[in-house]
């Protein structure tokens, strides 16, 4: 007798029956199997998705960045306020101040103009741009070399 396939003419009444709710088990489980590869095909669909809108997400982030700093190059004020309206940038003196700093794609004269008003919030954000220095150990010449020479437009 082939176990696998055995003959149903050789199972007893109760053997039959009970090779039929195996079957009946057998159908139920590669259903479930193939439910669950559906799902997980949706899930892997759902990432892919979720995957290509960050990454779309991120480059408009990146082209109005660049926008931002275009503005500021041209207009440090209008700039600042595009890149806060746009969330790229907090009002928060302290990120202007490193946004200034690290001075990507920014014109100096440019950062030099913003940090030059007399604005009493251009003037914190001076000050906190000043503290993103090291100036220990520096004497002036070479503390204001450090600064990249920036032109703060103080009348003398």
């Amino acid at each position: 007798m082939d176990l696998c396939h055995p003959d149903p003419a050789e199972l007893s009444s109760g053997e039959t029956q009970e090779l039929q709710q195996i079957k009946w088990h057998r159908k139920q489980l590669l259903e479930d199997i193939q439910k669950l590869k559906d799902e997980i095909a949706d899930v892997f669909a759902q990432i892919d998705c979720f995957e290509n809108a960050e990454e779309s997400r991120l480059a408009q982030k990146e082209k109005e960045l660049c926008i931002g700093r275009k503005k500021f190059n041209m207009d440090p004020v209008k700039g600042i306020q595009y890149l806060t309206e746009h969330k790229l940038l907090t009002p928060n003196v302290q990120d202007i101040a490193q946004f200034l700093y690290k001075g990507e794609g920014l014109n100096k004269t440019a950062i030099g103009t913003y940090l030059g008003e007399r604005d009493p919030f251009n003037l914190q954000v001076l000050q906190a741009f000043v503290d993103c220095h090291e100036f220990a150990n520096l004497n002036l010449v070479q503390a204001l070399s450090s600064m990249g020479a920036f032109d703060l437009g103080f009348e003398g």
